[in-house]
């Protein structure tokens, strides 16, 4: 497919952006975009996904969006409520993500529509929800266009509940990802009744998700178990759902390999795939396997290659850092808070060659797994086609408000027959 002609480009740069995006970034070039857009041009190809990648440190938002206009695709820059909210352990976060974005796009000359989610926006329980109705608003004021509600750690009527109760307070335009199930590798797999009542008791509510996320297998981080995305799960759980036209979510894509995630692709109506840990780590050098999963040695300690990502010095002091916290493994993620600085304080081509490890490896990921290469024209197709930056939902209501009251939530709830799996403290 032929790039998008400068004509339509400036177009849909003057339709296409968010009010938020607009009063933030009056005289931007860059088309940061609702998640909405992102998911249509996906599903207009068909049997193609783009990544979401989290953008835990400025490389990975660098490398992601360089890969991204090279392969002509679109693509998602997120951050999980764990990472970049108010506790967060990454200097990325929800109010300063589109900043990033929008300065970083100017300075490459980036012209893909690009969408700024707040990923895994967690309600652990049923208090969270009031804070979150103050939290949320300052979100998009700071720039986001696409947010996932994860109530998925509470039972199912609760979750439902809670989406109902925060949906108001997210802008009609933006992106809406929803989930069930907690991610828990293959303990607790999520079920087409569980998906059914969430996106039955959300459509009765004129409420359309663009994403459901479920847990089907996979972990987050860093993937030992070999387990990985079950595709017949989700392919199952998506066929059920098909008539609320409604994309999937895949959490966890670290660590499953290329062949996997390429099923995903073909044989579900998956749209978005999130990568966080790979690109961390890839980012600062270590030796990775073709999909993403670092390698270790006898010690089980990572390998650093030499000559790439960041300095050998730099990656002494990280390791150095990370032994005195006592953090090993996935637990490296917390150095991505306490480093940012030092490694901006790096020279030039250090930096550089960081974010272009990270350009390479995603490029690769969009172009020969995800299927997605050469769907930014066709995302913005859909803005043009709709005249706006809002392009509505994909389904419309099919039930009956009447039907899915509080009570009757709750009298449907009890009667879904699941397993969440254990209890426990599963990191978003």
């Amino acid at each position: 497919m032929a790039a998008v002609s400068g004509a339509d480009f400036e177009k849909a740069l003057k339709i296409g952006r968010p009010p938020n995006v607009v009063r933030l970034f009056p005289n931007s070039k860059a088309l940061i975009v609702s998640g909405k857009v992102i998911d249509r041009g996906l599903i207009a190809k068909g049997n193609s996904m783009t990544m979401a990648a989290n953008g835990r440190n400025q490389s990975v938002i660098r490398g992601a969006l360089q890969a991204a206009q090279r392969a002509n695709s679109p693509i998602i820059i997120e951050i999980a409520k764990s990472e970049g909210g108010a506790d967060a352990y990454c200097p990325v976060n929800y109010w300063n993500m589109a900043r990033q974005v929008d300065a970083i796009c100017n300075e490459l000359g980036i012209t893909i529509p690009v969408a700024i989610h707040a990923d895994h926006y967690g309600l652990k329980k049923e208090e969270d929800v009031e804070a979150a109705k103050v939290e949320v608003p300052t979100m998009f004021e700071a720039g986001i266009t696409s947010i996932a509600i994860d109530a998925s750690h509470m039972p199912d009527d609760k979750n439902l509940l809670a989406n109902l109760a925060l949906t108001p307070f997210i802008p009609k335009w933006a992106g809406l990802e929803t989930e069930i199930g907690e991610i828990k590798g293959n303990l607790g797999l999520s079920t087409a009744e569980e998906a059914l009542f969430l996106i039955q008791g959300l459509n009765a509510h004129d409420i359309f998700a663009d994403w459901i996320a479920l847990n089907n297998g996979t972990t987050h981080g860093i993937e030992a178990s070999g387990q990985g995305i079950q595709v017949d799960l989700t392919a199952e759980i998506h066929e059920k759902l098909s008539k609320y036209h409604i994309s999937g979510a895949q959490h966890g894509t670290s660590g499953n390999s290329s062949e996997r995630l390429r099923e995903i692709a073909s044989k579900t109506n998956t749209t978005k795939a999130n990568v966080a840990t790979a690109l961390q780590m890839i980012s600062w050098g270590l030796k990775v396997n073709d999909y993403g999963n670092a390698i270790l040695d006898e010690q089980g300690n990572f390998v650093k290659k030499e000559g790439e990502g960041v300095t050998e010095d730099m990656w002494k002091q990280i390791t150095s850092y990370a032994e005195k916290q006592g953090w090993k493994g996935g637990n490296y993620k917390k150095l991505n808070l306490p480093f940012e600085n030092r490694l901006l304080g790096q020279p030039r081509e250090i930096r550089d060659r960081m974010a272009k490890r990270v350009e390479d490896f995603i490029y690769n990921m969009l172009v020969d797994v995800f299927s997605a290469q050469d769907t930014a024209p066709l995302a913005i197709e859909a803005i043009l086609k709709a005249g706006s930056y809002d392009l509505g939902p994909k389904s419309e209501r099919i039930h009956d408000p009447g039907e899915w009251t509080v009570e009757k939530i709750m009298e449907r709830a009890a009667s879904i027959d699941s397993d969440k799996g254990p209890e426990g403290d599963f990191d978003d």
